[in-house]
């Protein structure tokens, strides 16, 4: 974590992904930047590029050893008008290994170091171009892969986050200088803060921020994808049915029971929703005791589940009863959906039969008073009914879709950050109601405060920086 703090020295890095490709892209921030870009490019036309204007392009070459190496488009940006707020410099070369590798070397060579991994932003935040949690968002913006996981991550980096916790925490900074200030006249026993309008003003920041740690649940999920488990006895097509959704044999497929001894994760994109596709151990009695293991498992991953999707095996219909009662006993009624697949109906079943069967299991259901959400008859082998299913997975998930303006905790540094403010606004309140002494009151009001300012960046330390910033790619 060591130097995470310093910004005095100028770095560099590729921004682009590496590798070769059409163009590239490195980026050069701090105070010997433009200097040390000026030493190895020179334009074609008008001004050295030193006294180039900010927010300018010029169009030149690089040389190496007075031969040409490479024609390039650079960026300059001036400080403290650039992203890390220094003096910066972008350049645009072409996507070759060897011109990369040889740009960077020339870069070093003028006592410039390789960034580490996101220090550009960590120096944006330094130099208060964004606070803590929009530097944060940048990184997830770079890894989303869903419009509902972009639209969340563009919303936090432009500060509407940051902006919610910004009014809150003004409101109590207020409350608690008053009452601060009432400790300085405690002889004269004066009170300067309103005790009904702090209580008024709890309970509307301690619901705000319950609002917000609830929707870490949801933003959750939206960032790493809806987790749905896919279970059912041995053998009835669960692998089957996760590499046919996954468009690849992602899961061993084989006639022998117990062959799936662990579970598999996937994730994959639907209508805009990424949904994480857990296939687990098939469910049955054995005295093995790695395949009972990998079973253990597959009830953790159900209780996990957002979506449990219950395979039953239309050659088995004798074991119906007992999958679903399995089922309705891992399984959380009030939090998860339930959808129900007859798997295998490619097999000479006439309409009349597969009617049969769902009845058959609307009714087993109906007794145990097992909610399902959808019962739908498949081959996964023939890919029948994979359409449906997908729109029935992106129906249940609905709720997913959000605004642009909506503000959803994706971070769990954030749901720790808050879930400690609210405990501590908790026992204001009850402070309150016990006449505990305006002291005790407001080292409990300064601890909620620290915990907002933990999340944006205004308490900070440079072990807590090197973790953030350390995960970031490098070059961002």
């Amino acid at each position: 974590m060591e130097g995470y703090l310093n910004t005095s020295d100028t770095i560099c890095a590729q921004a682009t992904v590496h590798g070769s490709s059409a163009i590239a892209v490195i980026r050069v921030s701090g105070p010997d930047s433009i200097e040390a870009v000026s030493s190895i490019f020179k334009p074609y036309k008008g001004v050295t590029f030193s006294d180039t204007k900010s927010h300018n392009l010029r169009f030149g070459a690089i040389y190496k050893d007075n031969e040409l190496l490479d024609e390039v488009l650079v960026s300059l940006f001036r400080a403290p008008h650039s992203y890390t707020g220094e003096d910066s410099v972008e350049i645009s070369c072409h996507g070759s290994i060897y011109i990369q590798q040889e740009i960077i070397f020339l870069l070093l060579s003028k006592g410039l170091r390789m960034a580490r991994p996101g220090e550009f932003s960590q120096r944006a935040f330094l130099n208060g171009k964004m606070d803590l949690a929009q530097a944060e968002a940048v990184a997830d913006l770079i890894s989303s892969e869903t419009l509902a996981s972009h639209r969340i991550a563009i919303q936090q980096m432009k500060g509407g986050f940051s902006k919610e916790l910004s009014v809150m925490r003004q409101s109590l900074l207020d409350i608690v200088s008053l009452m601060e200030l009432e400790l300085d006249f405690s002889e004269e026993d004066v009170e300067f803060a309103d005790r009904s309008r702090l209580k008024e003003l709890l309970e509307k920041v301690e619901s705000h921020i319950s609002g917000l740690i609830e929707s870490f649940k949801l933003g959750n999920v939206i960032k790493n994808g809806v987790p749905v488990a896919i279970v059912g006895a041995t053998n009835t097509g669960k692998s089957t049915l996760l590499n046919a959704i996954l468009g690849e044999e992602r899961a061993i497929v084989s006639e022998i029971h117990g062959t799936t001894r662990d579970f598999i994760e996937d994730v994959i994109n639907i209508n805009g929703i990424a949904f994480r596709f857990i296939d687990t151990a098939g469910i049955r009695q054995t005295k093995e005791a790695i395949e009972i293991i990998g079973i253990e498992r597959t009830f953790e991953k159900i209780k996990s589940a957002s979506i449990v999707i219950l395979l039953l095996d239309a050659e088995r219909p004798d074991g119906f009863e007992e999958s679903l009662n399995q089922l309705k006993s891992n399984i959380d009624a009030d939090f998860q959906k339930v959808i129900v697949l007859i798997n295998k109906v490619d097999l000479n079943y006439s309409e009349k039969e597969i009617k049969e069967m769902l009845s058959s299991v609307k009714s087993e259901a109906g007794k145990l008073e097992l909610a399902l959400y959808s019962l739908l008859p498949v081959s996964a082998k023939r890919m029948t009914h994979l359409d449906k299913l997908k729109d029935i997975l992106s129906n249940a998930q609905k709720s997913v879709s959000i605004g642009t303006d909506t503000t959803l905790v994706t971070n769990i540094r954030h749901y720790q950050a808050l879930s400690d403010t609210r405990g501590a606004l908790l026992r204001v309140n009850d402070g309150l109601n016990q006449s505990v002494p305006t002291d005790l009151l407001t080292q409990d009001i300064r601890e909620a405060l620290f915990h907002i300012g933990e999340i944006v960046g205004e308490i900070n330390t440079e072990e807590l920086l090197g973790n953030i910033f350390s995960k970031f790619c490098i070059g961002k």
